[in-house]
């Protein structure tokens, strides 16, 4: 099977590019560096414009198919249940999605709009720059990045459980693309590419992060050596648990990261300023729903500036990177679910927990620099990573709540790199949904390799740059895919809704009765 592998293009050249810049980035750091941010400012400069609407197509097209007569197919036989429950199924996608990186963004996305608002006139650090720091994060957290998860995973779990074909991107493209082998290879080769940059980038910030954590508790300093200390104990961990496959280590580590984050969750809702917290969540919900448009299509011709680019465009890149991974992931967990069960779950119920935590945790460190003076804005403007941290000085239990949120960050990062390597395994296995052991190794250490690569050659702004790039060729094959399910749903045959059976059942009884009759 491993003899196969090698001969697979998919896994041949796209590990080649992997390895290559894990060797540029290593050997050459600082023009690496230099490289990534020429690279960074072409693709936003010029290209913004497409990733803010391709996203805006792709959620009116997914609210429509779930409206729609094709939202009754169920992915998977008419008389195919649901795999797992709906707890294990929202902590799947949770954890498999951006549990990590909100973690990491919670608190310091809205006191980074706070401190720096996203337009020019209104003043930093007031409660006009409050009210717009919690909508925009309400937005950047909500439905679109999750449409973006939700496309993909809709056309593979289509073909993958209904039409028994593999999981491969390639091959839910084929109804637009057709089926020829270099073709096919080459948009599964970029799909490969786009999830290693996407989820370097996730274990990056979470490193990034906890070496905060790690900072704050024990008094160590942000160092590259104790950032490869954690990327080393994360690759250990995420490589032990992809041996138990994902029935085993995947759910019970989504379970317990769910867990542990309500339990976070409801500790700073009861302990912060809860009522502030609710109407900070109902106003920003408000403000999120009247200003979507506006934030979806919003860019600076006029008077110029970055803050878009930085913030909104990098989030969309940073998902549309991620998609073939969390998309190919969530198919995976959603067999038997309904199209518009599947659409609904997978826009609305991530987003709204991603929201509440926003609301809690963001809401509190607000409150505190508001009403207490507590600085938390200007100490996150200095270190980002420190974010959570901060606002957890301002409430009681303040060590042992940094200690969990450390323990919770890790297991999302090592569920994440679990089932990335579940996933490019099996994008690189011609689409085997129990791919080789030897394959997740190969990904497992390139995953690691190139986040730590990313760091040593940038930190921050070298991942953000890294999921830009990957992200601009995929965003086309996205816009295609729409084109895809919409060719093999015209060819479904419907399923019989219950009223129309029961419809039928009067008439055939009607029927019968009059024949009696005669």
């Amino acid at each position: 099977m491993n003899k196969k592998i090698l001969r697979n293009p998919v896994f041949f050249i796209s590990g080649a590019v992997i390895l290559a810049l894990v060797i540029l980035g290593a050997i050459i750091p600082v023009k690496f560096g230099e490289v990534s941010g020429n690279l960074f400012n072409f693709t936003t400069v010029n290209f913004g414009w497409f990733y803010l609407l391709a996203v805006l197509i792709l959620i009116v097209f997914l609210v429509g198919l779930a409206l729609s007569k094709y939202g009754a197919i169920r992915l998977g036989g008419e008389k195919e249940r649901p795999e797992f429950s709906f707890f294990t199924w929202i902590g799947m996608l949770f954890s498999a999605g951006f549990g990590a990186g909100l973690v990491f963004w919670g608190v310091a996305e809205p006191m980074s709009h706070f401190f720096t608002p996203p337009y020019a006139n209104v003043a930093g650090q007031t409660e006009d720059a409050a009210r717009l720091a919690m909508g925009y994060s309400f937005f950047h957290w909500g439905v679109s990045q999750w449409s973006v998860f939700a496309i993909v995973g809709l056309v593979i779990g289509f073909l993958q459980f209904r039409k028994d074909r593999d999981g491969l991107v390639s091959t839910a493209l084929e109804p637009v693309t057709g089926s020829k082998p270099g073709v096919k290879h080459t948009i599964d080769t970029l799909a490969v590419i786009a999830t290693v940059m996407g989820i370097a980038t996730s274990i990056g910030l979470g490193v990034l992060q906890m070496n905060g954590g790690i900072n704050a508790v024990f008094g160590t300093e942000n160092h590259f050596g104790i950032q490869i200390i954690i990327i080393a104990i994360i690759f250990i961990a995420y490589m032990l648990s992809s041996t138990t496959g994902l029935d085993k280590g995947i759910r019970y580590l989504s379970n317990l990261n769910l867990g542990i984050a309500i339990v976070l969750l409801l500790f700073v809702l009861i302990t912060g300023p809860t009522v502030f917290i609710l109407e900070s969540f109902t106003l920003a919900m408000g403000d999120y729903f009247t200003n979507f448009i506006q934030y979806s299509l919003r860019l600076q011709p006029y008077q110029g500036g970055t803050w878009v680019r930085d913030w909104t465009i990098f989030y969309w890149a940073w998902a549309i990177a991620w998609s073939p991974f969390v998309g190919a992931f969530v198919a995976r967990v959603s067999r038997g679910r309904k199209i518009r069960e599947y659409i609904m779950g997978v826009m609305i119920i991530p987003p709204l927990i991603a929201c509440l935590w926003i609301a809690a945790f963001g809401g509190t460190a607000i409150w505190q620099d508001l009403n207490n003076g507590a600085g938390i804005a200007a100490a996150v403007n200095a270190d980002i990573t420190s974010a959570l941290f901060q606002t957890f000085n301002y409430l009681p239990f303040s060590v042992i709540m940094s200690v969990l949120s450390i323990l919770l960050i890790f297991t999302f990062l090592v569920t994440s790199a679990d089932s990335a390597t579940y996933i490019l395994a099996s994008m690189t296995s011609y689409g085997s949904i129990t791919p080789p052991q030897f394959a997740k190794y190969v990904w497992g250490i390139l995953m690691s390799a190139i986040a730590a690569v990313l760091l040593y050659a940038g930190g921050l702004e070298a991942l953000q740059t890294a999921s830009l790039i990957a992200a601009l060729p995929f965003t086309v094959i996205l816009l295609l895919l729409t084109f895809a399910i919409v060719k093999l749903l015209k060819h479904e045959p419907l399923p019989i809704r219950k009223a129309d059976l029961r419809r039928f059942r009067r008439l055939e009884k009607a029927a019968a009765d009059n024949k009696k009759k005669k």
